[in-house]
């Protein structure tokens, strides 16, 4: 920090429980959870309340420090790491905990940044509504994360992802100011809608405070079903099958590569194969209704039956019981841990067209295979918003450092296909620092000349979260 009144100064805000600067303690706040990223800070900030935070962003920016805001730093692009110079502070959001309002009759729920997700799906049932939001991280990620990051999870299908959920927001602006928009209105055409360019901006336009999501319906009966697919096209043509027969019951679809499945059954404890011998591919599919009798069973079976005789499907096992299901979620939940024993994981979060998935893996798969032979791809993801992370892991045997030294040129390989059909490099993790610079290449340059504006009006100093997902002029 280069101000040297300004740690004495930020303890007049947040007193001596708000800062962090013992090097133990500090130490969590500067690397993510994969330590994938490492940075360095003098001090870690934790205000408790919208007034104070906006007074800790007024003050670094008089003396001319950035900051970093974080949450449950459960993030996958060191979007909230700050780097290693040590002068950066880090804002903490985590004691920003309060859910201000439910409103049944509105569907609106009023929560501050650092409220864990899990507490706002909780929030939500506990006035028989539910918060569909349900992350891998949702016991640990908050919900400023969540909206920084604009994320998704495994109910965009059918909710959408966090922006569509998000009806107001309360941001600290780069100079100190607060923007009041929490208003739970579903109409409101009084010009720009700001809290947009909060949204998925992770953190370089302002600190979110708080925010007023969407509630709905609970939901009263579930069916689940663990489905072997000899292809990925047989998984789009399976979605459609069921998008016509019971429209937005479904809830979610997930798509795994038997190697997936693989790791799960390897590394996760009380995992197991539903099936007797092995397939090429897999899908989750979850449909639920606000009825207790919507008969989903059937229509379940049904739509499995219509792609049984469209050889669509080689295998299937429909969740009977709670445990039986929170069993087939393993499968699909362990994934991204389950890699880890394997080595490095090179994550990859793309979105394609659906119509476009089944080519886009095939090509996709291939171009490794020629970079990398015996590579083992992990894919998966949200088929049906054409979300799927492409995970790479190493050869069986091979050395760590050196499939990380090729991690640009394998990164490249994804991209590329993802550019050729017409996708994008990033679906709901962000970019943080790791595709800041690389976003450039597949990006718009007027998209990206526009982006600049707008983070040159607002943070006209460039304090806020710098090095995250701006791109370097070249």
């Amino acid at each position: 920090m280069t101000h040297p009144d300004l740690l004495a100064r930020l303890r007049e805000v947040v007193g001596d429980a708000g800062l962090v600067t013992d090097p133990d303690r500090l130490a969590g706040y500067l690397t993510d959870w994969r330590n994938a990223y490492r940075g360095s800070a003098a001090v870690v900030v934790r205000p408790g309340t919208t007034e104070e935070v906006a007074a800790v962003v007024a003050l670094c920016r008089e003396a001319g420090v950035a900051v970093v805001p974080q949450g449950g730093n459960t993030g996958l692009c060191g979007g909230a790491v700050p780097d290693a110079s040590g002068r950066e502070v880090v804002l903490s959001l985590t004691r920003l905990r309060r859910i201000r309002e439910v409103d049944p009759a509105n569907q609106t729920i009023t929560v501050e940044a650092g409220v864990v997700l899990q507490q706002v799906q909780e929030a939500a049932a506990a006035v028989d509504r539910l918060f569909p939001l349900s992350l891998g991280s949702e016991a640990s990620c908050t919900v400023g994360g969540n909206l920084s990051t604009n994320a998704g999870g495994t109910a965009v299908l059918r909710y959408g992802n966090m922006r569509d959920l998000t009806l107001g927001l309360e941001v600290v602006l780069p100079d100190g100011r607060v923007l009041d928009g929490l208003r739970g209105l579903r109409k409101d055409n009084t010009g720009y809608d700001l809290k947009h360019l909060f949204i998925g901006a992770e953190g370089t336009l302002g600190v979110v405070t708080a925010a007023v999501l969407k509630l709905y319906p609970a939901l009263r009966s579930r069916a689940t079903a663990w489905v072997a697919l000899p292809s990925p096209q047989a998984a789009v043509d399976l979605l459609g099958v069921f998008r016509t027969l019971v429209g937005d019951r479904v809830t979610a679809f997930e798509v795994m590569s038997r190697q997936s499945v693989d790791f799960v059954l390897a590394h996760v404890a009380g995992a197991r194969d539903p099936f007797p011998e092995p397939h090429p591919w897999y899908a989750l599919v979850d449909l639920g209704d606000t009825l207790a009798d919507a008969a989903l069973g059937a229509q379940l079976e049904a739509g499995l039956a219509e792609a049984f005789e469209r050889d669509l499907v080689l295998d299937a096992v429909v969740g009977s019981g709670t445990a039986q299901v929170a069993a087939l979620w393993t499968l699909r939940e362990g994934i991204s841990e389950a890699q880890n024993f394997e080595g490095p994981s090179l994550k990859h979060d793309v979105t394609v067209p659906v119509s476009s998935i089944a080519a886009f893996v095939e090509e996709t798969d291939r171009a490794l295979a020629e970079a990398v032979p015996g590579i083992r791809a992990v894919v998966y993801g949200h088929i049906g918003d054409g979300n799927l992370h492409y995970n790479l892991s190493k050869p069986v045997g091979a050395d760590d450092d050196g499939f990380r030294a090729r991690a640009d040129e394998l990164a490249r390989i994804v991209y590329d296909a993802t550019a050729r059909f017409d996708g994008s490099i990033s679906a709901e993790h962000g970019l943080g620092q790791s595709k800041r610079q690389i976003v450039a290449d597949y990006k718009d340059p007027v998209a990206l000349d526009l982006m600049r504006g707008i983070k040159e009006l607002l943070d006209p100093a460039g304090l806020m979260n710098p090095g995250k997902v701006l791109p370097d002029r070249r």
